[in-house]
Formats: structure tokens, C-alpha cells, sequence
């Protein structure tokens, strides 16, 4: 068996370079960790465009043979809130495609069965709710183990509020019907566990990591001159990287920054990302007296990113459920130091970062005057803060995911063999 590739039939929604959050990023890393670890899979994605797996082989050129990738045409959209839910069954148009978000993940778990008849594999592993339906499909057809991956609940999105009832009975149906949940942390697990009824006997952590052998590897002198223009002048930048939700706490990042320039005007806040709540927060910061000091630039990826980060003093991530964060990771690995909400999944792997309730404002706020006035303390947590972002590694979460394959397949062999 040792000598034989695990082949998994993977399914999820988005996948880089077409995607739009963090969940693009942990399915590349993951699976790239998994295929260097002699693993065969077939990634099946929903797109409204059709997918170029070309072009994807292109970009994984180092070591990603093992990687094939189907799509099926579909208007399925991540990150969705309860808001919008309601919005898109108000507004959608009859189609080939249903009426609903709703029917769309319906259509997507029929196809997954037809893929499941044709594509050989030893496992299925479904990632978050839009892809449950397809994961418990195509076991019912292959009769294979069914690994559930939660990166995010529907508490999580809402910010716990106003919850959206199918939705939720989605994600709990899906755990229910997995034979192994994957939670992306300890803090997620507890969610899963209270909120969904899930035992915990069947729920595994396993920590996302960062990928430090990327693309984008840039010295000082790539950092854009307009970014650098405040600093320059002896100013001091703080960043938020995310989108701009009620999950993500870009609203209390802006109360932070109106008690921060009470103190000191000489600062520069950065908003990078797009979202939802992105008219909504330019109207706050107008409203706060300091539209002046906030920078919102939209959502970036790669060298834009890799920009800001380098730029900033520090990266605030002042999420309100943070299943897991990626944000600190990728800002610390270029040497800026982090604060995050003790509300993540990120805060149980980070030693060296400031961490903060979300709600509390002032803290926070002392905290950032904290590091903006003593270098030695911004020091410190860059320098500290950067070696243990270091160990958590992607190869570390394949691992893990190994371990979880190969014990469902033994009891999958031991009860065949009954």
C-alpha cells in the first residue's frame, strides 16, 4: 500500500488564479504539499467560466503533474452572506442554472455523481458547504470515505448573527454525512462541535500553513514610491488585508484608526480588499474625521500585496470569527509584525503576535502606540513572530490529511472484509 499514490477526488470552489479569498489559497498549498507527498488527485470546481487546466499546469509547473482539474460551467460565488442570499433568490433570473444558490449546490452534488462513476479515486474530500452535497453524492455512488473540510461555518460568516437556517442545514448535514471532519482549527472545532451537534471524536484539526517558496520574493527597493512616501517623511503605516465583511472587522479596524490619530496624526491606514461593506466604510471614515488617513485600494494579490505588507509597521487582523487567517502568516513572512483577534484560529499557532479581543477598541489601540513608539518591541515580534510563521507549514497539514486518509481506508478495508 506504501508504494501506492492515495488518488482523492477532491472538490471545491475556487482555486488560484481564480480566486478571491483565502480558501483558493489553502486548496493550493494543501494539495500541492499532498501531490509532493506521492498523492494523485482530481480537483473538480464549479466556474461560471470554464477552467483552463492548462494554464493551471503552467502555473504548477514545479511538481503538479499529479494535479488534474474538471469544471463545470456554474455561477456558484464563495463568501456569500446571509445578506446576499437573500438578495441573489430575490434577484436571480430563471436559468439552465436554477432560480437559487441553492439549487445551483443541488445541480453541482448531481454532476459530482456522474464524475464520481468515472473518476477512479481512493477517497473524497469536499471542501466547505457549497461542495458537501457533491462530496456526500459521489460516495454514495463509489462508496468511498468522505473527508469533510471546514474552513468557515455560517457563524462564522454572519459574525453570529442573523444565521442563515439553510445554509447552516447544509454544513450540518455534510459533517453528519462525512466519515472524517477536518476542522482548520481548535477554535473552529469548538464551533463545530457546540453548534452543530458534530462528536468531537470525529472532528480532527488541522492548521492551515503559508507557502514560503512563492512567486513573490521582493528586497525593499520593490516597494512602490507612492506607498513609501508617508514613511519617507517619518510616518507610520497599519494595514488590514481581507475582505471587507462583517467577519473580517474592517469597521472596528476603522474605530482603532480615529483613537490611534488621537494620539498620533502621523499615520497612514491601508484597507486592502474588497467587499460588501466597502461603501459602507469609506462612509465611516468620512463620518470618523478621517477619510484623510484611510487608504482603500481595493482587493491585491502578489506583488501589490507583497507592496503593502513591506510598507506597513504592522498588520491588524480584527476579525470577528476567524476560523483560521492566513493574513498573519503572509505579513510576517515578509518581516511585518502582527496583531490579531483572539477570535482566530491563527492566535492558537502565533506565540509572538499581539492579540486582542475584536471588540476591544482601546486595546488594540494601546497596543498599536505600543509598537509604533518602542522599536525594539516591533523588532521583537517581526523578528520572533516571522520564525514561528516559519514552522507552520502546508507540508505539515498534508501530513496530517495522510494520516486521516490512510486510517479511513484501513477501516474502510477491515469492514469490506467483513
Amino acid at each position: 500500500m506504501a508504494n501506492i499514490p492515495i488518488r482523492i477526488l477532491m472538490f471545491g470552489w475556487e482555486f488560484p488564479p481564480h480566486n478571491s479569498g483565502g480558501l483558493g489559497v489553502a486548496c493550493y498549498g494543501l494539495t500541492r504539499a499532498l501531490v509532493s507527498r506521492g498523492a494523485q488527485i482530481t480537483f473538480v470546481l464549479p466556474q461560471k467560466a470554464k477552467f483552463n487546466s492548462e494554464h493551471l499546469r503552467m502555473v504548477f509547473a514545479d511538481g503538479f503533474d499529479n494535479v488534474k482539474f474538471i469544471s463545470i460551467d456554474s455561477p456558484l460565488a464563495p463568501y456569500m452572506t446571509s445578506r446576499q442570499y437573500k438578495f441573489w433568490e430575490r434577484g436571480a433570473e430563471e436559468s439552465i442554472y436554477g432560480a437559487t444558490l441553492f439549487e445551483e449546490v443541488k445541480r453541482y452534488s448531481h454532476i459530482a455523481k456522474k464524475i464520481a462513476q468515472k473518476e477512479n479515486h481512493d477517497i473524497i474530500h469536499a471542501h466547505d458547504w457549497l461542495c458537501f452535497g457533491a462530496g456526500a453524492e459521489a460516495k454514495k455512488i463509489s462508496k468511498k470515505p468522505l473527508v469533510s473540510h471546514v474552513h468557515a461555518t455560517e457563524f462564522d460568516r454572519a459574525g453570529g448573527v442573523n444565521v442563515n437556517g439553510s445554509v447552516y442545514a447544509l454544513e450540518k448535514s455534510g459533517m453528519e454525512n462525512s466519515d472524517q471532519v477536518v476542522a482548520v482549527s481548535n477554535y473552529t472545532k469548538d464551533i463545530i462541535t457546540r453548534f452543530y451537534g458534530i462528536d468531537t471524536q470525529k472532528v480532527e484539526v488541522v492548521h492551515n500553513g503559508a507557502d514560503y517558496n512563492s512567486d513573490f520574493e521582493f528586497d525593499s527597493s520593490d516597494v512602490d514610491e507612492a506607498v513609501l512616501s508617508m514613511k519617507k517623511m517619518g510616518g507610520k503605516i497599519i494595514v488590514f488585508a481581507g475582505r471587507l465583511t462583517i467577519q473580517k472587522g474592517p469597521d472596528y479596524f476603522l474605530r482603532v484608526a480615529q483613537r490611534v490619530l488621537k494620539h498620533d496624526s502621523n499615520v497612514l491606514f491601508i484597507v486592502a480588499g474588497s467587499g460588501e461593506m466597502e461603501a459602507q466604510l469609506v462612509q465611516q471614515a468620512a463620518l470618523l474625521g478621517i477619510g484623510d488617513k484611510v487608504v482603500f485600494t481595493g482587493f491585491l494579490r502578489g506583488k501589490e500585496l507583497v507592496q503593502v505588507y513591506k510598507a506597513a509597521d504592522l498588520c491588524i487582523m480584527p476579525s470577528v470569527s476567524e476560523p483560521f487567517g492566513l493574513i498573519p502568516l503572509e505579513a510576517l513572512r515578509h518581516h511585518t509584525p502582527v496583531m490579531v483577534s483572539k477570535q482566530s484560529g491563527v492566535s492558537e499557532v502565533l506565540t509572538n503576535a499581539l492579540k486582542v479581543d475584536f471588540w476591544d477598541v482601546d486595546e488594540m489601540a494601546n497596543q498599536i502606540m505600543a509598537v509604533l513608539n518602542h522599536s525594539s518591541l516591533k523588532t521583537c515580534l517581526a523578528e520572533y513572530g516571522e520564525i514561528e510563521a516559519r514552522s507552520v507549514t502546508w507540508g505539515k497539514a498534508a501530513e496530517k490529511c495522510m494520516g486521516i486518509y490512510g486510517n479511513l481506508l484501513n477501516n474502510n478495508f477491515k469492514i469490506n472484509c467483513v
